[in-house]
């Protein structure tokens, strides 16, 4: 996958104390301290290094941390714990400073309490009830967007949760510094792939950019055969070739080669295409696009820069994790009573990393943008658990529309030459539909197998996004208000 390694980036270990307690109870909050951090260090549900850092028991210090942490590159996040009462007035400058993720661990060194044995100087020890309670007044007091995980820090369910929240931060770091290339404009007349791209570099650091078509094609004519002969020699080797037709394919390679070079050029990792927008191009990039977000780039058709920023984004938070990610359309419905479900696809451009076989490599006439016949990759998308998550502009804000989905079997689709998915939404089609509609949620998705919404929930509160999320608990009625109560929310804050 096209991203920098997991393993540079590092969440900091920021253990909160005081002074009063004397140099001797110090020094032991700082050995549990790094046991703690060397313990989730040591996880591999924790994706990145955790750093431990030195005990902080003034405002200055405090200060001191977190500006550290905004400086550095590799720094994405800091979990704080408070091993014994660190008075929340010391963080409010740090805090107030601090751009970078918070997690709050609200643990303790010890699971149990020594019954025998408990005295007085363990109970100054031993705080965290205490201190994580004042540290949380003043982070709900300044308005700090941060993840509370309570429990023991040897619990798998905690570190769970610790990894989770980790691979949002990794997304937001990705977030920030993402560029997106529109080759070509959206879709002309299409609303949802609309939106306003200074308020998305504003908040979520997106550096969205329009290059012609033409372009793109210089690219792609400056790729050499050899070059061309090399990646049609690896899709025989890779995938399944059900076809004759090699020069439509080596024309997908040809189309890949080109966008790859043109987006390492110049730093993006994310793009879209319009099939109205095709001047000097043989065929609408489809096999090529699917291979590219097989590599990790970002993808969104008919322009659609939000969806192609979500997909990238959603790559690098499930990097290394069972499952794919995907761009994806919602396309017919199966109204069976007895089990409605939703039939979605693209034209084209769908990533095999959802494929539940050897992806098909074929030739079928596309019947829209007025091009050659387009090779693409041909599969279905295994059973089981996935999420579709959609980005759409609101008019002042941006709303994040998440969506979990049991993805079934679908019956043979011999007419029907396309990469596709069959699932049900939760709760059923009939309220999911209804709720997703009502949210405003686009036709475009960015559909993902390897998170679910808690990583998306993470992600968009550090961001600050809307969320909406529907689910087997959504209610029309309770929906509605939501609605409703988050627009006087929004439009208060403006």
């Amino acid at each position: 996958m096209k991203t920098n390694h997991i393993e540079n980036y590092e969440v900091w270990f920021v253990t909160g104390s005081q002074h009063l307690y004397g140099k001797e109870t110090l020094k032991q909050v700082d050995l549990d301290s790094e046991t703690i951090a060397k313990g989730l260090n040591a996880s591999d549900k924790i994706p990145v290094k955790v750093v431990f850092k030195p005990v902080v028991t003034t405002s200055d210090e405090i200060y001191k941390i977190c500006e550290e942490a905004n400086l550095s590159k590799n720094c994405i996040g800091l979990i704080c714990w408070m091993h014994t009462f660190s008075p929340a007035k010391m963080w409010i400058g740090g805090l107030s400073i601090l751009n970078k993720p918070l997690l709050h661990l609200h643990t303790q060194f010890n699971r149990d309490i020594p019954w025998n044995d408990i005295d007085m100087d363990f109970m100054n020890l031993n705080q965290s009830a205490h201190g994580g309670r004042e540290f949380g007044f003043i982070c709900t007091r300044l308005g700090i967007n941060r993840k509370v995980v309570v429990g023991h820090w040897k619990d798998e369910n905690v570190r769970k949760k610790v990894g989770i929240w980790a691979r949002a931060a990794l997304g937001l770091h990705e977030s920030k510094g993402l560029k997106i290339c529109r080759f070509g404009d959206n879709m002309r007349e299409v609303a949802v792939t609309e939106g306003d791209k200074v308020e998305a570099q504003k908040v979520l650091g997106w550096q969205i950019n329009y290059h012609g078509v033409g372009e793109l094609v210089a690219s792609i004519d400056s790729i050499s055969e050899s070059d061309v002969e090399d990646v049609f020699n690896l899709y025989k080797k890779e995938y399944s070739i059900n076809t004759l037709d090699f020069n439509s394919i080596k024309y997908q390679a040809r189309i890949e080669l080109g966008i790859k070079a043109f987006l390492d050029n110049h730093n993006y990792k994310a793009f879209t295409t319009n099939f109205e927008d095709l001047h000097g191009l043989k065929q609408l990039p489809g096999l090529a696009s699917q291979r590219l977000m097989e590599q990790g780039y970002g993808f969104g058709a008919e322009g659609d820069w939000k969806q192609s920023a979500l997909v990238r984004i959603m790559k690098v938070m499930g990097q290394g994790l069972k499952g794919g990610c995907s761009f994806m359309e919602d396309y017919t419905y199966h109204l069976d009573p007895k089990q409605s479900s939703v039939l979605s696809a693209h034209m084209l451009e769908i990533c095999p990393s959802i494929a539940s076989e050897k992806p098909k490599i074929e030739v079928h006439p596309l019947g829209i943008g007025g091009k050659d016949a387009p090779a693409r990759f041909v599969f279905n998308v295994p059973e089981g658990r996935g999420i579709n998550a959609s980005l759409v502009d609101m008019g002042g804000r941006m709303r994040m529309i998440i969506n979990p989905v049991d993805v079934i079997k679908p019956k043979p689709l011999p007419k029907l030459p396309v990469a596709c998915a069959l699932w049900i939404p939760e709760p059923n089609l009939e309220t999911g539909a209804h709720a997703w509609i009502l949210a405003g949620g686009a036709h475009h998705t960015s559909f993902s197998m390897a998170l679910n919404t808690e990583y998306m929930e993470d992600f968009t509160e550090m961001t600050g996004l809307e969320l909406i999320i529907i689910d087997k608990d959504t209610k029309i009625r309770e929906l509605k208000k939501e609605l409703r109560f988050n627009d006087l929310y929004y439009n208060y804050r403006k």
